[in-house]
């Protein structure tokens, strides 16, 4: 089998749904002008860097969730004490 080479076409790799694009911003502690993988629509593919920060991101936002909900629960149930009921034999 041959290797036949891909078009690149507006700097998108069809059939591949990648493309390459300029990216200016600060990699690795350095401001630059870099080249960056897309998507078929053109939006940046974050890096392995990018990927962590916004996955902590999300943790700590849903920490942040699971920590008032539990607090909201906390108050419901105390209500329901002072109510004389026992939340534990709902």
């Amino acid at each position: 089998m041959l290797y036949t080479p891909g078009r690149i076409v507006d700097g998108r790799l069809p059939g591949v749904e990648l493309g390459l694009r300029l990216w200016e911003g600060a990699y690795e502690g350095k401001q630059a002008l870099w080249l960056r993988w897309c998507d078929e629509s053109g939006a940046l593919i974050p890096t392995g860097a990018e990927r962590a920060i916004h996955e902590a991101e999300r943790a700590n936002r849903e920490a942040e969730r699971a920590t008032r909900e539990a607090e909201r629960a906390e108050r419901l149930a105390a209500k329901l004490r002072e109510l004389g009921v026992d939340p534990n034999q709902l």
